[in-house]
């Protein structure tokens, strides 16, 4: 009988088999995009990261006979806690053979860890948290993922329903063609000009002289307009300055866009350009020559993931969200962009959902998320 063992990550070699075991694993899929290496150390708690400054992580390794087989991270998120109190921790990072006797082991890993911390509920995948990689693709395997969301095979959903995780939320990605959009246009471009005379909403580009603090406001934004939402966790203020950090790099000021109202940022609205055919041709490495690979000519990207169009809670029912959506559609045909994935969208969000639904957007991807011990 094949000898399987599950242990903490502790030595460097272990951090190093953790994080290469999904290049073996995915090892001649055509739909896998390997992850950025350096963002990887961080989100699993190797190497600095501002989310790991009140929060921790506990990384595993399965083994079988030697050889790693499956990893996860155990994950107690404080700030979660402290907002939430249902006394529920997380998994995330997992990756596993086809084999329920390891995914097992592994969850029964994650479940102790917790455990030891008073924490008896699990929920996940959280790869750390709702506002990073959250889900487990379940629905839209036959397409890569866009930039920063997830992918795993489909036997993942067996093996992690096998322990007996149950679902609590979908979170859904809507696939737009540029061929859509006269049609769009005609139904929404009448409404938009009302909601904007009537409440005198300015909508203005990105500020390029303040493009830092500009991305600061928009996440500082993003926290406040989901607030209420499902599992929602704002993100910290250190969190905001590393994430607007890595994202001036990839965001472009002619795909952003902010409403304001007497002055006031009110809402904002950004568009991602899909890297990941580049970080997939760069195998997940920046240096030394990678990010030159990555940002070089960026206009021959022709895809974008839509990752923002939030609103402040007290505007949100005035329509703002559509006027946001209406006036980056014009600076994203001059950029000559083809498709446009939304995503993601909660399934208990019925507004979000809806707007999209009637704009004649098409659901293409399913995330799912997952609670043990209800």
């Amino acid at each position: 009988m094949s000898n399987v063992m599950v242990k903490p990550v502790v030595t460097r070699a272990e951090r190093k088999r953790f994080l290469e075991l999904p290049w073996r694993l995915y090892r001649g899929d055509p739909n896998w995009v390997p992850p950025l290496r350096m963002d990887q150390a961080e989100m699993v708690g190797y190497r600095h990261h501002p989310f790991f400054e009140r929060n921790r992580a506990q990384t595993f390794l399965a083994t079988r006979d030697g050889e790693v087989c499956g990893r996860v991270a155990a994950i107690l998120n404080r700030d979660h806690l402290d907002r939430h109190a249902d006394g529920r921790g997380f998994f995330g990072f997992f990756e596993c053979v086809d084999d329920q006797k390891i995914a097992n082991a592994l969850f029964d890993a994650v479940r102790d860890w917790l455990a030891a911390q008073g924490i008896e509920r699990v929920r996940g995948p959280m790869s750390p948290g709702l506002n990073y990689v959250p889900g487990l693709l379940v629905e839209g395997f036959d397409s890569p993922p866009t930039i920063m969301m997830a992918y795993n095979p489909a036997s993942y959903e067996r093996l992690i329903e096998g322990y007996g995780f149950q679902k609590v939320q979908d979170l859904y990605a809507f696939h737009g063609h540029r061929s859509q959009l006269d049609d769009s246009s005609a139904k929404l471009e009448p409404i938009s000009q009302q909601i904007v005379e009537r409440y005198n909403v300015r909508i203005r580009p990105i500020n390029r002289r303040r493009f830092v603090q500009d991305v600061e406001a928009f996440i500082d934004l993003y926290n406040q307009s989901m607030d209420g939402h499902w599992g929602f966790t704002p993100m910290s203020k250190a969190e905001v300055r590393h994430l607007a950090g890595g994202l001036k790099w990839l965001i472009v000021p002619e795909l952003a866009v902010a409403a304001e109202i007497e002055g006031k940022l009110v809402g904002a609205c950004f568009a991602l350009l899909d890297y990941n055919p580049r970080i997939k041709l760069i195998d997940g490495r920046l240096f030394p020559f990678g990010l030159v690979r990555l940002l070089w000519n960026r206009r021959q990207i022709k895809k974008v993931r839509l990752m923002a169009a939030n609103v402040l809670p007290e505007y949100q029912m005035m329509g703002i969200g559509l006027v946001l959506l209406r006036s980056i559609t014009p600076m994203g045909t001059a950029w000559g962009l083809e498709e446009c994935e939304y995503s993601w969208v909660a399934e208990s969000n019925r507004l979000s959902r809806g707007s999209l639904e009637k704009g004649g957007a098409n659901r293409v991807k399913t995330y799912r998320v997952y609670d043990w011990g209800r």
